[in-house]
């Protein structure tokens, strides 16, 4: 007889079965619908499929296809349709890799003709035919050398070379769907039935195989999945209206910025996006106010120095290094540009004793930093190769380390506030698999941060939300990552807080305490919106280019009805100039609605437009960006109320104070 094995539900009821025993067989015992509802089974957390065998003793449950945890079974599964479908459509396509990815999945395939947008209606037809068959997903173990000679015979070179990169200690696990198969881990649902009508297939781009540009160029398709119909329609909507926010596109048509294959991955700002630049740096440096000290590291340093910090063995692949001969020393040295400004603040503590009484010093840098980032991955403005971060380091006693992370966290919030965000979430990421320091360190650190992480998130009131990232640390100490919610629902990791005893420790910084003795700071490396580039980027699409009058890089444009009123048009621009608003004039011999056209589609917040009536008047006519309403006010009443609403929010509260 069977051994017997105990399960325990998610109500506490606990149940014993015959060891062996599937996840189907589980929920069978208990309600026929249940079993026709289920399409996997978690065990202690862990997604499995139905049909495999229950040997132990554990926490069970049953995943119906509406738990959000079915989604990424969904979304796995749509991509083995996906490549069956393609293959079926192509005889002689290679197969590679197909993950979930966030909102969907790709499948990256060999062959000699890369796919166009023109294929996916195609494709999809026959994934909807796939899915009809409702052919259920089964698990095959094979041994190495039988996998080895199955996708070599049949021309799947890719896939031998990823056989042979399983660690010889794993089973090579295969799925079936019919008469198709593919090399996976698993789990799946029961059946191609399980997937679904709500997908989509997104667009079509090219991938290197490993993301490699020294390996062959792979043809890659992405698709979209969801539980249910409305779910995938509500996603279209929000993808569709993310196109029209697209930063690349806004940034051409406001003449913000642009790319070119010269200087991949860097930005070229023109003169209105360098003004948003500049909006943004000057409202960072306000908000340091006295509290910071901002200072300036180099940006080249040998590499000995990245040796010490614990970059050139953990980052080193990530870092742009160039080896210099010195003629006169008769020696040669490797230097690279920085990617991060900490080991330089280090060394700017470390120049002169520092006291406790000194303590905490908080150095702040507005430093360039560069970051070898692949080229499929770089994006406009939120991916890129060189970068402004608002970054800073603090040196504080372990005593003042709480009050530390919670003025950062009100520093945080209140900035955050000032660009339109509230819904904002603060995520503890642990300890990743590649760290320095020792584990006692680790749990030290951790506990501080979960500890405050609580304590934000009861007095935030609700608007902030808590969660763990589990293993997403940095290599020298766990961190807050502060995601932040757009005006369409999509998620932007922005600032971060990170604990830090490792870095004070490799440099040998101290300070000297009230005994004489030298003591080791804790160092809080922060930034409030990260890469500045990237936070434009973000700020572009979350107002759709349509900034507050305070922010926008042209605030008023002065527009003429005709000619006989451009003298009056250049004293309405003077006095705009003189209240401090960024101001053009508009005299060309064009019709007025060509003007407001023009100036509607480059975002210019305020056109105020002068004619006969104005000009003997001594007003204007107003119009606002989106709005077809015109205001007429009187000429002092107009700028006085734009300088008022061009006022930053951060020098609002201070004149209020």
């Amino acid at each position: 007889m069977a051994a017997a094995i105990t399960l325990t539900f998610p109500d506490g009821s606990k149940r014993q079965f015959a060891a062996g025993v599937t996840g189907a067989e589980v929920a069978g015992s208990i309600a026929r619908s249940l079993a026709k509802k289920s399409v996997a089974v978690a065990l202690d957390g862990r997604l499995r499929d139905l049909s495999e065998p229950i040997s132990s003793d554990g926490a069970i449950e049953l995943i119906t296809r509406d738990d959000p945890r079915a989604l990424e079974l969904i979304r796995h599964d749509a991509a083995h349709v996906l490549a069956e479908a393609v293959q079926e459509l192509w005889p002689g396509t290679q197969v590679t890799i197909g993950p979930v990815i966030d909102n969907g999945f790709y499948y990256d395939f060999a062959r000699n003709q890369p796919f166009t947008p023109d294929d996916l209606p195609v494709i999809e037809k026959k994934m909807r035919e796939i899915i009809a068959r409702d052919r259920p997903f089964t698990r095959e173990v094979w041994g190495r050398e039988q996998a080895r000679r199955f996708f070599r015979d049949k021309g799947e070179h890719y896939k031998v070379e990823l056989v042979d990169a399983i660690p010889a200690d794993q089973e090579i696990s295969l799925y079936r769907q019919g008469d198709w198969l593919d090399l996976c881990r698993g789990p799946h649902m029961r059946s191609t039935g399980d997937v679904g009508t709500a997908f989509r297939l997104t667009s079509v781009a090219g991938a290197y195989w490993r993301g490699d540009s020294r390996n062959a160029m792979l043809s890659r398709i992405y698709g979209t999945a969801w539980a249910r119909q409305e779910e995938l329609d509500a996603y279209l909507r929000m993808r569709e209206e993310a196109e029209k926010r697209d930063h690349r596109k806004l940034g051409r048509e406001m003449d913000l910025f642009h790319f070119q294959e010269e200087g991949p991955g860097v930005v070229f700002w023109h003169a209105k996006g360098w003004r948003c630049f500049q909006n943004l740096l000057a409202y960072m440096r306000r908000r340091l106010g006295r509290d910071y000290q901002e200072v300036n590291a180099p940006q080249v340093l040998d590499h000995a120095l990245w040796e010490v910090s614990g970059h050139w063995g953990w980052y080193r692949e990530n870092m742009f290094s160039v080896q210099c001969a010195d003629a006169e020393a008769e020696d040669t040295r490797v230097f690279a540009l920085k990617p991060m400004n900490c080991p330089g603040h280090v060394q700017i503590f470390k120049h002169g004793l520092k006291s406790y009484r000194e303590l905490p010093i908080r150095l702040a840098e507005f430093g360039t930093v560069h970051r070898y980032e692949p080229s499929g991955a770089l994006h406009g403005l939120t991916r890129v190769r060189g970068f402004t971060q608002d970054d800073a380091h603090i040196f504080c006693t372990e005593d003042q380390l709480e009050a530390e992370i919670f003025k950062i966290n009100d520093l945080m919030m209140s900035v955050y506030a000032d660009f339109g965000f509230d819904d904002v979430v603060v995520k503890l990421a642990t300890r990743p698999d590649k760290r320095v320091g020792t584990d006692a360190m680790w749990d030290h650190a951790e506990d501080i941060l979960k500890r405050a992480l609580a304590r934000i998130e009861a007095e935030s009131g609700g608007r902030i939300k808590a969660g763990i990232n589990e293993g997403e640390g940095t290599f020298y100490g766990p961190k807050f990552e502060y995601t932040l919610k757009d005006a369409i629902g999509r998620e932007w990791q922005c600032g971060t807080t990170q604990v830090d005893f490792n870095l004070p420790e490799r440099f040998g910084a101290f300070y000297i305490d009230s005994d004489s003795a030298k003591k080791q700071p804790v160092m809080v490396h922060r930034a409030i919106v990260g890469s500045l580039e990237r936070f434009l980027g973000i700020l572009i699409e979350n107002h759709a280019g349509h900034f507050p009058l305070w922010f926008a890089p042209v605030q008023v444009v002065v527009a003429t009805i005709t000619s006989e009123a451009d003298g009056y048009a250049g004293e309405v621009t003077a006095r705009l100039r003189a209240a401090g608003l960024e101001t053009e004039t508009d005299l060309r011999n064009e019709k007025i609605n060509y003007k407001v056209r023009e100036h509607s589609l480059a975002k210019v917040p305020v056109m105020l437009v002068c004619g006969h009536r104005e000009a003997a008047e001594r007003s204007v006519s107003m119009r606002r960006l989106g709005s077809r309403e015109q205001v007429s006010l009187g000429l002092d009443e107009a700028v006085a109320m734009l300088a008022d609403e061009a006022t930053p929010p951060d020098l609002r509260r201070s004149r209020a104070a």
